[in-house]
């Protein structure tokens, strides 16, 4: 079992294409709930929206944040749109972990 994703390096978006040719990245992507670092007006107001989504990349056993090409986090506020970019690179499968977000009761009925 692998160990939490924690990351020591970056890569660029760019560089997603070629890793995965040469199979460098190992893993399903990890997506997670960080803070957010860009800063801007609407969603990216950190005083409302605080948190966001970014993903996590499994490369020669280290795992790496991801930058855009002018080398900044990238971030999503929906993790639906995180989905649909991530299966527009290829990516039919990832793993997702939130350790900001409190969990709750169950707010439906069971299955």
């Amino acid at each position: 079992m692998l160990k939490s994703p924690t990351p020591t390096g970056v890569i660029r978006q760019s560089d997603i294409p070629g890793l995965i040719d040469s199979q460098r990245i190992t893993q399903y992507p990890t997506v997670v709930r960080v803070r957010r670092t860009k800063q801007g007006g609407g969603f990216g107001d950190q005083d409302r929206n605080p948190y966001t989504w970014t993903v996590f990349f499994l490369v020669d056993g280290l795992w790496m944040s991801l930058e855009s090409a002018r080398g900044m986090p990238l971030e999503w506020g929906s993790l639906d749109r995180l989905e649909i970019w991530l299966r527009g690179k290829g990516f039919a499968f990832f793993w997702v972990r939130n350790d900001i977000d409190l969990v709750g009761e169950p707010n439906g009925d069971a299955e």
